[in-house]
């Protein structure tokens, strides 16, 4: 473990001025841990474009263009399980998540393209604000094995980097004063939204969750309450406002 050099590396963010220097800080750090690549990300809205996002990244090279061309973006689990991370999770750990999902075999060859172009594996540690999920950063490449104490730094060290970057680019409270929600979910009150948002009805969520569809409609009423939406529609397009889903 160099637990030392992520110590450091905290320290030394807020010391930088410019984000060309705190980026290549970032980098050298990374690269020390043994990840190939990596991407600081904001998080996407509905309809961005993921490389619109990008605060900062090294990915291998042709990967961005197979990512964009066959749109996994749509699918990505890393992504998709984002809504539902409270913590720092393995990209094997986001397949698992999504065994059942509909789109599982797009998923699947998502991850065998990623495979052949070097990301065999890798580690998300997701930022949040009072808006809910704000971002991620990425890390992968051959697999690294990380103990507790080196993901709890990274995690820090992806909110750093994250917020010292906005600070530098004048952004940060442009952000934080974006209009915000409240609003807490449970774990399955985000799985019921999250599959409300991809067109399925109560029936077909009740057989996949294995609950009733009667308490999928007392779900959905939560939800409704909690977000303050008129109707189902409302509390998706509520949801992709705030964040919650994408």
């Amino acid at each position: 473990m160099q637990i030392h050099t992520l110590v450091q590396l905290l320290v030394i963010l807020g010391e930088r001025s410019d984000s060309e220097s705190a980026v290549e800080e970032l980098d050298k750090v990374i690269r020390v841990y043994g990840f190939d690549f990596y991407g600081l990300l904001r998080h996407p809205k509905q309809g961005d474009n993921p490389w619109s996002v990008t605060m900062a990244s090294r990915w291998p090279d042709g990967w961005p263009h197979v990512y964009a061309a066959k749109k996994y973006v749509l699918v990505d689990p890393t992504v998709r399980y984002l809504a539902h991370a409270q913590r720092p999770f393995r990209w094997r750990d986001s397949m698992s998540a999504f065994r059942n999902d509909p789109h599982q075999r797009r998923m699947e060859q998502m991850m065998v393209d990623a495979f052949g172009h070097g990301l065999e594996d890798g580690y998300v540690f997701p930022i949040y604000g009072r808006n809910g999920i704000l971002g991620s950063l990425s890390l992968g490449g051959r697999p690294v094995e990380l103990s507790p104490t080196e993901i709890s730094l990274f995690e820090a060290i992806a909110r750093k980097a994250f917020w010292r970057l906005l600070d530098l680019q004048g952004e940060a409270i442009a952000l934080e004063t974006v209009p915000i929600t409240d609003t807490q979910l449970t774990r399955r009150e985000m799985e019921i939204l999250h599959y409300l948002a991809e067109g399925m009805t109560s029936m077909e969520i009740s057989k996949h969750l294995k609950i009733s569809n009667h308490t999928v409609d007392w779900y959905m009423n939560g939800l409704q309450d909690k977000l303050k939406a008129k109707n189902r529609q409302q509390a998706v397009a509520l949801a992709f406002r705030y964040g919650l889903i994408t």
